[in-house]
């Protein structure tokens, strides 16, 4: 019976081969985890832990910085990537550091601590480091996954269809997700917009702009990567992430909350697509784009 891969040990070749993978994976899992063990002790200083949002984008651009860095000289598609992966987490750290400190803890994180807290007994400390820092770092190593192994093995070629393609994906979405973000925060700044639901804009089509951005920016710089040595391994980095913000920890934890405290919300799930961006339907007609 024969196996569709090799039994035999790897030749020296193939282990030199490997070694750019490993070293540049374990600088960066090191620096995660310096990160987000960093980030706990200032949490527990503060007695809290919402600016972990925040870095959750700037640690995507120290690992695609770090990478860089330990793969040698700038070449366009480890430029691509450099540069666009940078463009979106910046603009998303500046965005909601700056959200943080006008708006105070995160109600998410309150519940989650006061919940832990209740339920297992855990003090702030054990809490976070658990619920938050712990989950957060592999998740962000997986993540960024695409601007890790798509600047190893990269030669001096030219950028290629696909990697255009991805480069127009990526600036669509963090140019989506920006706007979205700016109607959302003029809405709230009106006080007569308070317990009312935001459906004009870009949130007359989805309810999440912000999210289908951050899943556009990612979806691009995999593609950016799909035309390097080892780009293609990273697809688990775009799919995790689209999973997180569809089914997990994005929208379905904000919809929870929202559904009890806007009375319109409830509607405006029925007619508004949740994802994708979609013409919105009439109350009571199935949403395409989910």
């Amino acid at each position: 019976m024969s196996w569709p891969w090799p039994t035999d040990p790897p030749s020296d070749v193939e282990r030199e081969d490997m070694m750019p993978i490993l070293t540049v994976l374990a600088i960066n899992a090191g620096a995660c985890v310096a990160l987000f063990a960093l980030l706990w002790l200032v949490a527990l200083r503060l007695r809290d832990v919402t600016f972990v949002d925040a870095f959750w984008a700037l640690g995507m651009v120290t690992m695609a910085w770090s990478s860089q860095i330990a793969t040698g000289p700038m070449t366009p598609h480890k430029l691509a990537l450099t540069a666009l992966c940078s463009l979106w987490g910046l603009r998303l750290g500046g965005y909601l550091l700056w959200r943080w400190r006008s708006h105070g803890p995160d109600r998410r994180y309150v519940r989650m601590m006061e919940k832990a807290k209740d339920a297992k007994g855990w003090g702030f400390g054990e809490a976070t480091l658990r619920l938050v820092f712990a989950t957060q770092a592999p998740l962000l190593f997986i993540v960024c996954l695409p601007v890790q192994l798509g600047q190893i093995g990269t030669g001096e070629g030219p950028l290629g269809p696909v990697a255009f393609a991805g480069i127009a994906v990526g600036l669509f979405g963090v140019l989506f997700e920006t706007v979205g973000d700016w109607q959302l925060t003029r809405f709230r700044a009106d006080p007569g917009n308070r317990g009312k639901v935001l459906s004009t804009g870009l949130w007359r089509y989805t309810r999440h702009p912000n999210y289908f951005g951050d899943a556009c920016a990612w979806w691009g710089l995999f593609l950016i990567a799909a035309e390097t040595p080892y780009g293609l391994f990273a697809l688990p980095g775009p799919v995790l992430l689209t999973w997180t913000l569809m089914k997990w920890s994005g929208a379905p934890t904000l919809e929870y909350r929202l559904r009890k405290t806007r009375p319109d919300y409830v509607r405006y799930m029925e007619t508004t697509s949740g994802f994708v961006p979609w013409l919105p339907k009439q109350s009571g007609t199935p949403v395409s784009g989910e």
